[in-house]
């Protein structure tokens, strides 16, 4: 198991479409220490940061702010830093049961899409319709 010190980042398909992520990074942050492309959020405590593999290229909102809510299995969690190409990071300090691989709802049912979009100054209908083809389908 690598430790948390380290970043670690493997293939892992992307679900966003579906709602779902995997993490697959874990890291230990200090009070002061900024996440994010420019830095956009900084640590307000000793922060446990998780690596979720999706991101604006998957059609997740680029300009979604730190706060935007997220699930990591039942558990409520946030976007914190800036959205990036194919990643983005979430809040994973209190929720010291979280693991590599756990599955992160971006939306559905424990977080709804409606929820994300007002973060994001949207609407849900956008949020499905930015849903790019690299993220696999799945119907029922």
């Amino acid at each position: 198991m690598p430790s948390e010190t380290d970043w670690v980042v493997s293939p892992v398909p992307c679900g966003a479409g579906a709602g779902l992520a995997a993490g697959v990074g874990v890291r230990r942050l200090a009070d002061g220490e900024s996440i994010g492309y420019g830095g956009r959020f900084t640590c307000d405590r000793a922060t446990r940061v998780g690596v979720v593999a999706a991101g604006y290229a998957d059609g997740y909102p680029r300009h979604a702010v730190d706060g935007t809510p997220v699930a990591i299995g039942d558990q409520p969690s946030r976007i914190i830093g800036r959205v990036s190409m194919d990643m983005l990071t979430v809040d994973l300090t209190d929720l010291p049961d979280v693991q590599l691989g756990d599955k992160v709802e971006l939306w559905g049912n424990r977080v709804l899409a409606n929820d994300v979009a007002q973060h994001c100054g949207t609407i849900a209908y956008e949020l499905f319709t930015r849903i790019t083809a690299r993220v696999a389908r799945s119907y029922r």
